[in-house]
């Protein structure tokens, strides 16, 4: 068999067509023999009620199994540590859930099927006929050309109608959900919406007591309101009465206090003219006084100035003066000290001169140099004399 395209070879072509046609008859053979439905015979019920008690006892063990596994977790994590033992334990929680959850949805399935009906049969029915055409066009194409493509084309067809189903009924229940969940969402706004319409009901009834006693209140404060104007209108007008009076007092008096306080003004007026008067004769001879002053301090200042350029002059004088008469003075020091240093010299040179000449003559005294040689003797003598040598 090629596996990039459907084809068989020649042999198996003929042992696949034996085995299709077989199943063929055989589910003629089934389509012929099988009732059309279980609704009118008499044992129906005794049928349905065997399967639904499998059903329900399947379900039931499974519902101990699942809460014997979680009990066995429960303790297994209250004594024990080793993730091993506890990640079985899970694996065993979650295949139990998992065969529940199936068994759940096979017994609700099937709860909502009725089996005495005819539904169930022509389901089956339809697909034994589906089933048994596409092996007849599966066998012919085997015979025919060693191919199935056939099969396949079916398959796939098949496989877009149940996905196209399994959408289907996946938004069907989606679209179920969505409308429970408003419902409950219905609900729940409508409980809510009653309760605050007879919040809102009593808040109306308690404000409605509320206005009647604000009302009868308000009548009362009102009355007392007005009473309490009346009084204090009347006080008031007392009060102004006594304000006035006293404030005409304070006008009088006020009055009085400003003629004071013109005629001393005025007074202080005709001072200030006059203190200002003699200020102003003291001004003029003030400035009389400072330009006279002022002329004075500067023909002192010029003289000053005068004398100090003289006085700077002459100390420019005395400067170089000074400056000649020191440069003598050091020149003279500096001979002196040469002059002084050139008599240390040679006195120096005396003192060692006269020390080396001393030497000079000792060493010459000692060895008998020049003039102070010894004089020759006698042979006679210095044969005595050196006789007395050797035996010394």
């Amino acid at each position: 068999m090629d596996a990039s395209s459907p084809m068989l070879s020649g042999v198996d072509a003929i042992h696949v067509a034996t085995v299709l046609e077989d199943c063929v008859d055989q589910l003629s053979t089934l389509g012929r023999i099988m009732p059309v439905s279980f609704e009118f015979r008499p044992d129906a019920v005794e049928v349905v009620r065997g399967e639904l008690t499998q059903l329900v006892d399947r379900q039931v063990q499974l519902e101990k199994k699942y809460q014997s596994v979680l009990a066995k977790k429960v303790e297994l994590i209250g004594t024990t540590k080793n993730p091993d033992k506890l990640l079985d334990v899970e694996k065993e929680v979650l295949s139990t859930g998992g065969e529940l959850k199936n068994s759940t949805h096979i017994f609700g399935r099937t709860l909502r099927q009725n089996p005495l009906t005819s539904d169930n049969l022509l389901k089956i029915q339809e697909d034994r006929t589906f089933v048994e055409h596409v092996m007849g066009e599966t066998m012919s194409e085997l015979v025919q050309t060693c191919s199935f493509e056939t099969l396949l084309e079916a398959v796939k067809a098949q496989k877009q109608r149940k996905s196209f189903l399994q959408s289907t009924i996946q938004k069907e229940q989606d679209g179920r959900k969505r409308v429970r969940e408003l419902q409950k969402q219905l609900l729940d706004i409508k409980k809510e919406k009653e309760l605050e319409i007879q919040q809102r009901n009593e808040m109306i009834s308690h404000l409605k007591d509320q206005l009647q006693e604000m009302k009868a209140k308000t009548n009362m404060e009102g009355k007392y309101i007005k009473k309490c104007a009346e009084v204090a209108v009347a006080q008031s007008q007392k009060k102004c009465f006594i304000s006035e009076k006293d404030m005409k007092e304070e006008i009088e008096r006020l009055k009085r206090k400003i003629d004071e306080e013109n005629r001393a003004n005025q007074d202080i007026v005709s001072y200030l003219h006059n203190h200002q008067a003699d200020l102003e004769k003291k001004l003029d001879f003030w400035i009389e006084k400072y330009e006279r002053d002022k002329e004075a301090k500067q023909k002192e200042l010029d003289t000053l100035k005068q004398n100090k350029a003289k006085d700077l002059e002459k100390l420019q004088e005395l400067t170089k003066l000074y400056k000649e008469y020191e440069q003598i003075v050091v020149e003279d020091r500096i001979e002196k000290e040469k002059a002084r240093r050139k008599a240390e010299q040679e006195a120096i040179e005396l003192r060692s001169a006269i020390r080396l000449q001393a030497w000079w003559r000792g060493v010459m005294v000692r060895k008998g140099f020049g003039p102070f040689g010894k004089k020759k003797k006698s042979k006679g003598k210095k044969g005595k004399k050196g006789k007395k040598k050797k035996k010394s």
